[in-house]
């Protein structure tokens, strides 16, 4: 294993760059040579500590970061593989950590993943067997079984997180799942693209707040007019270029000369402002064709580095009617969160339902209940033949399909997500928070649905419960279970509740702080 990444990432005095490739759709010819011979630049520059790998971007089929990475890697450039959780499920996963482990590619930046795309025939079938939390809580435990065979190298993992999000609901969703996913193992974090340098603050500040004590790295992108539309039209998940800087990309690639160099400065002092706010480093993408690109905005940023402040007022892009978890702007310091200020208009079902079915869950569905032991033993008595399975069948679906379009898993989730169903709500069917594609609220896979997430949010916000939205970290669902009565298995105790254990063991915290900066929330704790 190369330790290049993890030794300059975990050196507070070094200032990080990686830089993003991603692999064409072949397997040799010119896009495999452009990516080699940016990789043999980057290794040839010495400022570049590691390449990363795109994992199928956008869901669309390219050449595997796993083959192409090790050729990269036989150089001697160090390399960080994307991982996505949407192409496999969780033992063609596990198989595929094994491999890297023995190619000795161990940088791995764990990812949800974006929707299943076009490939072989039309749409492909997307998987999400596992989220991005419960793949870092994987790969934890097999490098524990690497270092028990006598490797002392295990995975080095990390995360993504967009601090970009308009809502404060899609925010807070953000930062609850990044708390997870650091309490799942991740080691760094990369943010999403964007170019508000508020917001690149507020991921700082919501870091300290956390207490995560993870290294970030900020993205910078080169811009060019076509990624910049794609961007402003949603078409790259998670990614934000507003109206107004569409507009300003536009004007200066009317001469393609001079666009090219309002793009490399544009990076140059978008890196600059990062290094002032306290990121360890950036993230270089848009680089398609050559490695000078990526040695004129490290000159540039090299010169201009201490000049940071007075680029901010560039880079004061936000969204219309945006949220901010601090009113303060950078440079100057940040004071309190005002988490619960921008409050979603509840809808009159959720008013009626959600309390309801939380009233109903903590009298059917809890341990310490008192009629807990009368429930096992009717449990036990009708799972004990067909008919008694027949009718917990007629008693419990209807009621489930009725309430949460229920898909019978047999192992309920909906306690996690503000008592909404992750398997019919989200395409993703995360159960540990919410996947970095969503828009103004809405899903990335269906536009006119609200993302399931933002709705949790919603609901718990209503009833000041918004730090449930962290509570540990969720265990994937147990498809052995499918098609079965969730209600007897929660009694009989065969779900994830009471067979997670070792998985919820990884978690190395119970709940995050994120959200005890709401003042009503914080006199509600105990």
């Amino acid at each position: 294993m190369l330790r290049v990444f993890q030794n300059d990432i975990s050196d507070p005095q070094q200032f990080v760059v990686t830089l993003e490739l991603v692999p064409g759709r072949a397997s040799t010819g010119r896009a495999v040579d452009t990516v080699m011979g940016i990789a043999r630049d980057a290794f040839s520059d010495g400022r570049i500590s590691a390449v990363s790998i795109t994992d199928n971007p956008g869901g669309n089929p390219s050449l595997s970061p796993d083959a192409i990475g090790y050729r990269i890697f036989s150089i001697g450039m160090d390399v960080i593989v994307h991982f996505t959780c949407r192409d496999m499920n969780r033992v063609g996963m596990e198989s595929r950590a094994l491999q890297l482990a023995m190619m000795g590619m161990k940088n791995i930046l764990a990812l949800t993943g974006d929707y299943a795309g076009k490939g072989f025939g039309g749409q492909g079938a997307p998987v999400f067997d596992l989220d991005s939390v419960n793949l870092q809580i994987m790969l934890g435990m097999i490098g524990k079984r690497i270092n028990a065979a006598g490797d002392p190298d295990a995975f080095f993992t990390g995360c993504a997180v967009s601090p970009f999000k308009k809502t404060e609901g899609e925010c807070v969703a953000q930062y609850a799942k990044l708390s997870r996913k650091v309490a799942a193992g991740a080691q760094f974090v990369i943010t999403q693209l964007g170019y508000d340098a508020r917001k690149f603050q507020e991921l700082i500040e919501i870091g300290r707040h956390m207490d995560l004590g993870v290294p970030a790295l900020g993205s910078v992108y080169v811009l060019t007019p076509k990624a910049a539309e794609l961007m402003n039209q949603g078409r790259v998940p998670g990614a934000v270029v507003t109206d107004p800087l569409l507009a300003t990309v536009r004007q200066e690639w009317q001469d393609k000369t001079a666009g090219q160099a309002a793009a490399i400065e544009r990076a140059a002092r978008l890196g600059a402002i990062l290094k002032g706010l306290g990121y360890r480093g950036v993230h270089l993408g848009g680089i398609h064709r050559d490695f000078s690109t990526v040695g004129k905005i490290l000159d540039r940023m090299q010169t201009i580095q201490d000049d940071w402040i007075q680029f901010l007022p560039e880079f004061n892009d936000p969204q219309p009617g945006g949220f901010y978890a601090f009113r303060e702007a950078p440079p100057e310091p940040v004071t309190a969160l005002v988490f619960g200020q921008q409050r979603q208009p509840v809808p009159i079902v959720d008013r009626v339902l959600y309390p309801l079915m939380r009233f109903s869950h903590h009298l059917f569905f809890n341990f310490d209940s008192k009629l807990a032991p009368a429930y096992r033993l009717a449990s036990h008595a009708l799972d004990n033949s067909i008919a008694g399975r027949l009718f917990m069948h007629l008693g419990e679906h209807p009621i489930k399909l009725s309430l949460l379009g229920c898909q019978r898993c047999g192992d309920c989730a909906i306690q996690h997500v503000g008592f909404l169903c992750p398997e019919s709500g989200c395409p993703k069917h995360t159960r540990n928070g919410a996947c970095g594609g969503s828009r103004g609220g809405m899903c990335e896979v269906y536009p006119d649905r609200r993302c399931v997430w933002f709705r949790a949010h919603t609901r718990l916000a209503s009833n000041n419960k918004v730090s449930e939205m962290c509570h540990g970290c969720v265990p994937p669902r147990m498809w052995e279970l499918n098609h079965t009565s969730s209600w007897l298995n929660f009694h009989l105790r065969r779900d994830h509740q009471s067979n997670g254990g070792e998985i919820s063991g990884c978690c190395r915290q119970t709940t995050c702080h994120l959200l005890l900066g709401n003042t009503k929330e914080r006199k509600d704790q105990p």
